[in-house]
């Protein structure tokens, strides 16, 4: 498989766009019989990092292998896709005294009671459990992912690439 062209990636500003505007990144985590566990997240975008709330069977696959691959893509048809996928390890903040020493943490929940709103995207009607939420039972984490590697692309810019028929 090529490399995505680089006329065709998306600026630092469009991926800081994408990123900070998207409600879901799909995010691919190991699991240790080595099978692909892909499941949709809703996320916060602070400082070059991505930070979500999850559960369950990613939390326990992230402390077993910190590896993992998320993608954020947007519109349906060829021509008009966008998108951006982030190589990165994981970190599972552990316990309150993790979170507390995390210095994005507090943005990253602030910034996901916003976004969200409650579920309903209501802008007026923050969910204000995003902003509390912390470690609980054994697999109830915030998680702290650090990109290694971000490809992008926007189809829109194809046309800079590819002459067009009768050209």
């Amino acid at each position: 498989m090529s490399p995505v062209p680089r006329d065709i990636a998306l600026t630092e500003v469009e991926i800081d766009q994408l990123l900070a505007t998207s409600w879901l990144i799909r995010v691919a985590t190991l699991s240790p019989g080595g099978r692909i566990n892909l499941t949709p997240l809703w996320f916060a975008w602070v400082e070059g990092r991505i930070y979500s709330y999850c559960r369950g069977q990613k939390v326990s696959n992230l402390r077993q292998d910190s590896r993992l691959t998320l993608l954020v893509d947007r519109n349906e048809r060829f021509p008009e896709l966008q998108g951006v996928m982030l190589e990165g390890l994981a970190t599972v903040l552990e316990d309150v005294a993790a979170e507390d020493a995390d210095p994005y943490l507090t943005e990253a929940r602030l910034q996901m009671s916003e976004k969200y709103a409650g579920g309903r995207g209501d802008p007026d009607a923050h969910d204000s459990s995003a902003v509390t939420r912390s470690a609980t039972g054994r697999t109830r984490r915030w998680v702290r992912i650090e990109p290694t590697r971000i490809v992008s692309w926007d189809n829109k810019k194809l046309d800079r690439i590819r002459p067009r028929a009768g050209d």
